[in-house]
């Protein structure tokens, strides 16, 4: 099973290839030095409050989880935990499980190891890949962040951009870490409540067409890493201001920076477009919504209190989960209205 977000969700199958799947992103002439200054938020943080979902005396409390967030920041929120420990349910992270088809059993022996997954296909390297200019401010930002590994100079450019994002993120004082859904699910134990998976499950019958696809996105890969390096370059300050403003539970800020931080989505999210794709899933994402969706409703008829957690982008979306719980009838609560 894959956990985390669904933007997240089909980051490899079977130790396959990451996606890229957003428009790429022009190259910047430029290789100078950027220097972050690291996320200042450390010891222990509230986090955001809760939303709160109810109709005909049932109640849904939601709490908005983010990545990244600030590497030393605690997080302990009394309010979460009483309103986790008066829930007869949680409903653990929106997930994608994968299930092999028996018949597609013996193609296993076809898929790549995670380590030709990692490379191009014929052994190419990133400099013969790479437009020239693209290709010297990859060189400027691999020794600036210090992204070097074993065969790093055959890397497909979206495995560059991954680490290259990983390594910004760490210079910057982030961790992508789901730490916060681990404390939940560590405070669920704690308090004897019932965890219940939210799963959409995707059956892999053909599982050599995802190793095919690796030689059909070169381009996209290519894109991506130069709006990596983009975001990079000029973005990571604004994600330390989203996980400051998530830690100090400043929904208002987090609500004026959402659309600000799209552009990062390509290396966290859209490595999985072109397993979707093959799968005949372009529309994952809506499928888990509905899978989510469906729970929370039977949560609600079953339980007085239940509790869960969305991706922040997804409860403050207007036309994301909440807000369609919303139009349906339940009433629904941000947190400078919903005391648990």
């Amino acid at each position: 099973m894959i956990r985390a977000s669904w933007l997240l969700l089909l980051l490899c199958i079977l130790a396959g290839p990451m996606r890229a799947q957003t428009a790429a992103a022009p190259a910047h002439a430029s290789t100078a030095a950027v220097t972050l200054a690291p996320v200042s938020v450390t010891g222990v943080q509230l986090g955001p409050g809760l939303w709160k979902v109810s109709r005909e005396g049932h109640v849904l409390w939601v709490l908005g989880t983010l990545t990244p967030l600030p590497e030393h920041m605690k997080w302990r929120s009394a309010p979460v935990e009483k309103a986790l420990a008066q829930s007869q349910e949680l409903l653990e992270v929106p997930a994608a499980r994968l299930r092999l088809d028996t018949s597609a059993f013996g193609k296993l022996l076809l898929l790549p190891s995670a380590y030709d997954a990692r490379r191009n296909p014929d052994d190419a390297t990133l400099q013969q890949l790479l437009p020239s200019q693209t290709y010297a401010r990859w060189q400027a930002m691999q020794d600036q962040y210090g992204v070097h590994g074993w065969g790093s100079a055959h890397w497909r450019p979206i495995v560059a951009a991954f680490e290259l994002y990983k390594a910004a993120l760490a210079k910057g004082g982030l961790t992508d870490a789901d730490e916060v859904a681990h404390a939940i699910e560590k405070l669920a134990r704690r308090h004897g409540v019932k965890r219940t998976p939210v799963e959409y499950e995707i059956v892999v019958a053909h599982p050599r067409d995802a190793d095919e696809t690796i030689r059909e996105t070169q381009q996209q890969d290519i894109g991506c890493l130069q709006e990596t390096m983009d975001m990079v370059a000029h973005g990571v300050d604004e994600l330390a201001v989203r996980a400051n403003a998530w830690s100090s539970g400043d929904v208002a800020a987090l609500r004026g920076t959402s659309q600000e931080v799209a552009r990062e989505a390509c290396v966290v999210a859209a490595m999985n477009a072109d397993f979707a794709r093959q799968l005949d899933m372009r529309d994952l994402p809506s499928r888990i919504d509905a899978t989510w969706l469906y729970a929370a409703e039977q949560a609600l008829a079953r339980n007085a209190t239940t509790f869960a957690t969305l991706p922040m982008d997804k409860l403050l979306s207007p036309d994301g989960p909440l807000a369609r719980l919303e139009a349906e009838g339940y009433v629904v609560q941000p947190p400078d209205e919903a005391d648990p």
